[in-house]
Order: structure tokens, then C-alpha cells, then sequence
């Protein structure tokens, strides 16, 4: 099985982190094919990236900028069967891609992701709830490993050949610099891809595991309400690219099931003697509060376009 790996950077802001991305990649058991480094609409970045890492191919975002450009970038520059994806600010264990790898044993496999843990700044903020860290990037409670609708794009991988199925992440959904932290190219892509290949499979693989840094402005309730909103906005894009019911299937179990049991626990482990569970349930109820406001207003603003 070749691997091209795909890191999309855009900042010199995440210097040391693009290159403690890239050293992780190197260091695999498994070794890709080639590590290809797309830099987003930054030409001095991109100069300077070439001269530092001189086995790297560093090419420019040729799509719109933003993310779903530079992945879109470099999987046409790809040369791999499967083309893995790993967050510019990421490090991955050195069992990341042979574990990824092993999925496509499976001919039915299109995609396999794995476990995306947190590198806090210090210790993890006590009102911070497992089941919204998808809020910094990383895997929260409730997933399951096995068959999924969708993989979390800082951590995931696809047959390069299902790009020539389904086509490329879409523009206008994800992250784009110096704008709202959206997200969700990577759930439509996925559903869009099972739309058109239904006996195609999703998986998600828990011990192909990365660590992602979560500055400390992530760390803050500010940016966990500024994020559930964006994506609450995203959701709403999603819909309209796919519709409601593929597009909000895995988020109304979340919703209805883990959420809740997410208070529940919350609201043990205060009466156990843990002031912070109550917070942190309270946390849980503000971040779907936040969330489907930001939808409300999407699907407003696009029903009235």
C-alpha cells in the first residue's frame, strides 16, 4: 500500500509545529510514498518551507484559499493509492499510517480514520466536556470504533480513486484564514461519496492516533461559544449540499443520546464531590445552545439568499 501524506499549512505562526507535523510522518513504521506539503496562497512560506525540508514536496494551494483548496491541491499532486491527511499543528504516533493501512484489507474500504487526541497548553480546562472536542479538533465521546458516516479531516485517510467518484472537498465550507472557524469539508465530502458509492465504507479506527496542539485561546470559553456557532453555520452548508437527513443523521443521535448522558455524568460527579461536573454539564447544554443557533441563522440566511 503507498501513502502520499498531505499536510496543508497556511501561517509561519505554526512554524515549529509544521516541522514537528512533518518529523512525526517521517518517523513512521510505515513509510509513505511521499509527504507533500501544501502551502496556502504564502509565498514566503512556502520558500522558506522548501529550504527546510528539501524531501518535502512543497507546492502552492493551485484552488481557492482556504482548506478545502490546499487538500483539493494536493490530492491531484498525489502519487499514492491512498492519500492521508494530518493537521498542520499535529503529530502522529509512529503507528499512524500502518494502522490506517490496514483498513483498505477491505476492498469496500474508501476511508479510514483514526483517534485525534488533545495537546492542551497545561492541564485540560476542568469545564471542558469530552463530548464537544470536536470543538479543538479531536475525538470526542461517544464515537465508536468501526463503520461511520464521516471522518474528522485532521485525521483521515482515502483511496486516492474515490476523489474521481465523488470529486473534491467543496469550497466555501471549511476553514479559510482570518474568518469564522468553520469547518465540516470533510463530512460533506464523506457524505457526498457514500451518496454516490453507497456500498462504499467509512471506518474509524481508534489506534491510529495523533495528538493535536489546542493553543491556549482554544482553551477558553470565548472560542468554545464562537466555535459551536461556526459550526452550527457549517452544519447548515452541509444540508444544503446534501440534505437534512444524511446531512444531520450522526448529529441528532449525538444530540439526543450522548449529550444527555454527558449531563447526566456532569451531574454525578458534582453530586460526588466534584464542583466541575456541574459546570461542565452546564457547558454541554451552552455548546448545543450555541450550535443550533449558528444553524437556525444558516439555513435563515440561505433560505432568504
Amino acid at each position: 500500500m503507498k501513502v502520499s501524506v498531505i499536510i496543508c499549512a497556511y501561517t509561519e505562526q505554526r512554524w515549529d509545529d509544521v516541522l514537528a507535523a512533518v518529523a512525526s510522518v517521517r518517523a513512521q513504521r510505515l513509510a509513505p510514498q511521499e509527504i507533500i506539503l501544501v502551502v496556502d496562497h504564502n509565498e514566503p512560506l512556502r520558500e522558506r518551507l522548501q529550504s527546510a525540508l528539501p524531501d518535502v514536496r512543497v507546492i502552492p494551494n493551485t484552488g481557492r484559499q482556504g482548506l478545502s483548496g490546499g487538500k483539493n491541491t494536493g490530492v491531484a499532486a498525489a502519487h499514492g493509492d491512498v492519500v492521508a491527511f494530518l493537521d498542520d499543528d499535529a503529530v502522529a504516533d509512529a503507528e499512524w499510517l500502518s494502522v490506517l493501512a490496514t483498513g483498505y484489507a477491505d476492498p469496500d474500504v474508501a476511508g479510514v480514520g483514526g483517534r485525534t487526541l488533545p495537546l492542551w497548553p497545561s492541564d485540560a480546562p476542568r469545564w471542558f466536556p469530552d463530548e464537544f472536542a470536536w470543538v479543538v479538533g479531536c475525538t470526542y465521546q461517544g464515537m465508536v470504533a468501526g463503520p461511520i458516516r464521516n471522518l474528522m479531516g485532521g485525521n483521515a485517510s482515502f483511496r486516492r480513486a474515490v476523489f474521481d467518484v465523488a470529486g473534491g472537498f467543496r469550497s466555501g465550507i471549511g476553514r479559510a484564514p482570518g474568518k469564522r472557524p468553520l469547518g465540516c469539508e470533510e463530512t460533506e465530502f464523506c457524505i457526498r461519496l457514500r451518496q454516490a458509492a453507497p456500498e462504499t465504507v467509512l471506518l474509524f479506527d481508534d489506534r491510529a492516533v495523533i495528538w493535536h496542539r489546542v493553543p491556549g485561546e482554544r482553551a477558553r470559553f470565548g472560542y468554545f461559544r464562537t466555535r459551536c456557532y461556526a459550526e452550527g453555520l457549517s452544519k447548515a452548508m452541509v444540508t444544503q449540499s446534501v440534505g437534512v437527513g444524511d446531512g444531520l443523521a450522526s448529529e441528532r443521535r449525538h444530540a439526543l443520546v450522548e449529550l444527555p448522558r454527558g449531563v447526566g455524568r456532569g451531574m454525578r460527579s458534582a453530586v460526588a464531590g466534584d464542583p466541575a461536573g456541574l459546570v461542565r454539564a452546564g457547558a454541554i447544554v451552552a455548546g448545543l445552545a450555541f450550535t443550533l443557533s449558528g444553524y437556525a441563522a444558516g439555513s435563515f440566511r440561505r433560505s432568504h439568499a
